[in-house]
């Protein structure tokens, strides 16, 4: 087991209450008609919802809210040559082409299993990661076009292959790219690419997952058609799953579909997600969270313990029998994972403490030829929980050192990146995650550039955890009825996160409950109101050992329903807290 260290201190920010003139006025709009406290009402102008019909959007997201998918740069030029694909005349082979982790699988799974309704000569196909790498691969392009495909269909990938698009053309492949990563200087030479990030798209949602692209795809395919939008609907469910584990902003148009995936997930899931619900353990309604931690590491699991075709196939599957045996392979895949992912985090933490230049750095490079490349990225995230700063995990992959980059939110990590490119062979990713490749000999210069870049661009308050809190609250307004509005804000992620709230001067009423050796329960008065609550902070134990009878502390958290023994109750997540 990872020792578990006392986290690092976190910087508590609070949102100015809405106080102007005008936000005074939409938050007494709102208290009068939705019939919401003013506390609730200056919540939501906090989240920029000022008037009842603005209120009623984010409340009650409708499916004819998603955008005509023809806005998107080259959608035109997609549907025609998928039209001319699948002309009886011409009968042409198709191939969905995704990358292997969440994104990547469920976009194949969504477009395949939608379009061999339509078109019998088609497959799929997902790249190995470790013997073919991230993105369009040669290994790929060969084998489509030694089975005589003539057109291949990328998702969530694609927009730097330019070379590889260029192979593929001069095999007589063409390309639909479906993508959304920051394309290069050069796009790649394809029938269509399609990627709202790039600078001449007019398409006014830029943040779709790589899946939420090949939705539009389909969106597009279907009105061209004249086809019911009912039937791609339920395909929303892959999509939510998607928007949850690539950590996409859960907002305009991403909000919507994550809003009804999580409707059929919780209602009617295909046989391969509802067989990974049960055999994750969830009884309750799922919600962004579950997906996350949940849902999304086993579907990546496939991928990064042995093949990630093995989630696609789970993810198409049909019958029950089936669904069952995929999930079981995948749920063992995900305890291997876990395996590997707690002995290297473990070694990586080490390597940091024990090497002094390293533990006062303005960034975490670290490298272990030995260490498995399925992993690195949740290594590199498991770091930032001890050391708050931009990490890099790198490997060693046919020769090349391989890694995964994660950020600290408020940093671009990837234009950090970028400024060291002359040292990489290969990179690619978002302003919080990256994947790049080198020649092993460049990591230590790559290790002194990037500190030295970081160094530069990174300002004194992203190396400090931060914890943004919406406003105050007192412990009586704590009721069903808040709760119940709350969960209506969902669903909870980037850019709309779950209300973090704060209450200053509470005591304990009794002494603190340690919790398998980590985490801490307590129960708490507010002096102000003597209203009690009971709270739980997972990871906090060591938090223990300050609290002390009559002494007063402030606190900050979330609200959460508690089901135990058929029976719910409130509570309050803790976030931290801190001794006055």
């Amino acid at each position: 087991m990872i020792a578990q260290p006392p986290p690092p201190p976190k910087r508590w920010t609070t949102k100015p209450f809405p106080d102007s003139t005008e936000q005074r006025a939409a938050i007494e709009s709102l208290t009068g008609s939705l019939g919401i406290s003013p506390f609730l009402a200056a919540l939501l102008v906090q989240r920029g919802v000022h008037t009842y019909d603005q209120a009623r959007s984010f409340f009650r997201p409708e499916i004819g809210h998603l955008h005509d998918p023809f806005k998107m740069k080259d959608m035109d030029r997609a549907i025609r040559r998928l039209q001319r694909a699948m002309q009886p005349s011409r009968e042409e082979k198709i191939l969905i082409y995704g990358d292997y982790d969440v994104d990547g699988t469920t976009s194949v799974a969504l477009v395949y299993g939608f379009l061999k309704n339509h078109h019998v000569h088609i497959d799929h196909y997902i790249p190995d990661r470790y013997k073919e790498g991230y993105g369009i691969s040669q290994q790929g392009i060969r084998w489509a076009a030694e089975n005589g495909f003539s057109l291949i269909i990328a998702l969530d990938c694609g927009i730097k292959s330019v070379e590889r698009v260029a192979e593929a053309k001069a095999l007589g492949i063409d390309f639909i790219i479906c993508d959304h990563h920051r394309p290069g200087t050069e796009l790649p030479d394809a029938a269509a690419v399609l990627d709202p990030k790039r600078d001449d798209c007019p398409y006014p949602y830029k943040e779709l997952s790589g899946c939420g692209v090949g939705f539009k795809l389909l969106h597009a395919f279907c009105l061209h058609k004249n086809l019911p939008l009912d039937a791609l609907y339920p395909y929303l469910d892959l999509v939510a799953v998607s928007i949850a584990s690539d950590i996409v902003p859960i907002t305009g148009e991403n909000r919507v579909m994550a809003h009804y995936g999580l409707k059929y997930l919780n209602t009617a899931p295909r046989t391969g997600l509802k067989a990974l619900i049960k055999i994750a353990g969830f009884s309750q309604e799922l919600n962004i969270t579950n997906l996350v931690f949940g849902l999304g590491p086993r579907i990546n699991a496939a991928g990064r313990i042995q093949h990630a075709k093995a989630a696609v196939h789970l993810l198409l599957a049909e019958s029950e029998e089936e669904a069952d045996a995929f999930a079981m392979a995948i749920n063992k895949h995900n305890n291997d994972r876990r395996t590997f992912d707690s002995s290297i985090t473990e070694q990586a933490l080490a390597m940091i403490r024990e090497n002094e230049m390293m533990t006062n750095a303005k960034t975490t490079v670290l490298f272990d030829a030995t260490w498995h490349k399925g992993v690195i990225g949740i290594v590199a995230s498991r770091c930032i929980e001890h050391f708050h700063r931009p990490t890099i995990i790198l490997t060693q992959s046919h020769d090349k050192a391989a890694g995964s980059a994660r950020s600290v939110p408020g940093f671009d990590v990837y234009e950090a990146i970028e400024e060291c490119a002359d040292l990489l062979e290969q990179f690619g990713g978002h302003t919080f995650a990256a994947g790049m490749t080198m020649p092993v000999d460049n990591i230590d210069a790559f290790r002194r550039k990037f500190e030295a870049v970081v160094s530069r661009r990174i300002k004194e308050e992203h190396l400090t955890p931060l914890i943004d809190i919406d406003l105050p609250l007192d412990f009586s307004e704590i009721d069903a009825k808040l709760v119940r509005i709350l969960k209506q804000m969902g669903p909870f992620g980037p850019h709309n996160p779950q209300p973090v709230f704060m209450t200053e001067d509470v005591y304990l009423v009794n002494e603190p409950i340690i919790m398998k050796e980590k985490h801490l329960k307590i129960n708490v008065r507010q002096s102000r109101t003597g209203h009690t609550m009971t709270a739980v902070g997972f990871g906090f134990a060591h938090c223990a050992d300050q609290l002390q009878a009559g002494k007063p502390f402030s606190i900050c958290y979330q609200i959460e329903q508690n089901f135990y023994n058929g029976n719910v109750s409130l509570q309050l997540m803790l976030k931290d807290l801190k001794c006055n």
